[in-house]
């Protein structure tokens, strides 16, 4: 009998859908537009919009003229808001002083003319080297760790990590040093795009949030919304800011700025980070940023041991100091104060295995890098400080634990 040849008609559709999805999946994962580091912000205070109007002989002498009256004003200005006080009750530091407790100048906007210079700048303070003069104790309470999803929507478009945009840069560049809120920021490269995009902020299921979440090292989810509308290409444009939070998507708050011009939108959205994370600490101030029971992944109870495992157990105890080869480990800690620093030292120090552990860079009201040498590797360490009740992520030679 003949064989009878049947056409390909279903094969080929078959093998060009596999191909597009390929495609589609590629396109998704590759591609230099994608992906915004956030800055760190943990050694570092910041005040944002010092003005400075400076006229001089050149251009060049009314611009350092400008950095210098900034330094003044925004020590004054970072004295004030930390103790709660009048602006003109602030102590004068002479200019060496301030030259070594500023670690940058950001430029924010600058105009310079033949001998003139108007600009508005942000100064950075080294957070060890002002923290002891400001007196400042840290910051009374924190959140649990928060993952963020930026969310924008323009035109007839939604999105979040799928490509860059000047939402995600604007949280990028936002210092968390001082909020109350620990924000986990993820950079928006490998695979951020296919997993936090737009549409996962809209499901309910607690199934992936928690596998997301361990994941990423959060304990639940906030979302800051934006929704740009533009009069008109290049033109004034109004901004609807939102403050989502959890898997639930529940609305904590709503406001609306406006920029002039496509110019100054960057501007706006930078405001309208500030503004955000003002509404999300006010919302834990007021109790409404509780950790969600269901995001939390349970650990199914170890099976209990057998006997003779128990006597060898027992016995093994009797070695305090295990036999290995030494390790050098960072270990990162927030330390609110002082006293914070020596506990989480002396915490530290008493786990079996440790002969030493040093404060390398201190953050009062940050985080501190302890230097640890183990008796073992960094899981071993991991192990030992989780049995003594210390929260522990990263691997490698560099750990980060807290209560």
């Amino acid at each position: 009998m003949t064989p009878v040849r049947r056409p390909l008609v279903f094969v080929i559709p078959a093998v060009a859908a596999l191909l597009v999805g390929a495609g589609i999946l590629y396109a998704q994962l590759e591609g230099s537009e994608r992906g915004i580091p956030p800055v760190d912000s943990t050694s570092n205070f910041e005040i944002l919009g010092v003005e400075v109007d400076v006229s001089a002989e050149t251009a060049e002498k009314a611009r350092i003229e400008g950095w210098r009256r900034a330094q003044a004003l925004g020590w004054r200005m970072l004295w004030a808001r930390t103790h709660n006080r009048p602006i003109a009750q602030a102590p004068a530091l002479t200019d060496s002083v301030l030259n070594d407790i500023v670690s940058g100048i950001v430029i924010e906007q600058e105009q310079i003319g033949p001998n003139r210079y108007i600009a508005r700048l942000g100064v950075l303070f080294d957070r060890a080297r002002t923290g002891q003069m400001l007196g400042v104790q840290g910051l009374a309470r924190r959140s649990a760790p928060m993952l963020v999803i930026p969310v924008m929507v323009t035109g007839s478009s939604a999105y979040s990590f799928e490509f860059r945009s000047e939402w995600q840069r604007a949280w990028a560049q936002f210092r968390t040093a001082n909020s109350a809120i620990d924000y986990v920021r993820p950079s928006g490269a490998g695979i951020d795009p296919l997993v936090l995009n737009r549409g996962q902020t809209k499901r309910r299921g607690r199934g992936w949030w928690r596998m997301l979440l361990d994941q990423y090292g959060a304990a639940d989810i906030v979302v800051p919304e934006v929704e740009l509308r533009r009069a008109y290409p290049g033109g004034p444009a109004l901004g609807v800011f939102s403050a989502r939070y959890g898997p639930d998507n529940l609305l904590i708050g709503r406001f609306t700025l406006t920029a002039r011009s496509s110019a100054e939108i960057p501007q706006m959205l930078n405001e309208g980070v500030r503004r955000l994370d003002m509404l999300y600490i006010s919302a834990l101030d007021a109790g409404l940023l509780r950790p969600d029971p269901s995001l939390v992944i349970v650990q199914p109870p170890l099976p209990p041991l057998p006997a003779e495992e128990v006597e060898q157990t027992a016995e093994d105890m009797g070695q305090q100091v295990p036999v290995g080869m030494t390790t050098t480990i960072n270990v990162q800690v927030p330390t609110a104060d002082a006293a914070a620093v020596q506990q989480a030292e002396i915490s530290v120090s008493r786990v079996n295995g440790v002969t030493s552990a040093i404060t390398t860079s201190l953050a009062l009201g940050g985080t501190s890098t302890m230097r640890v040498t183990f008796v073992g590797d960094a899981s071993g360490l991991a192990a030992a400080l989780q049995a003594q009740g210390w929260q522990v992520q990263g691997s490698g030679s560099t750990l980060r634990i807290s209560r």
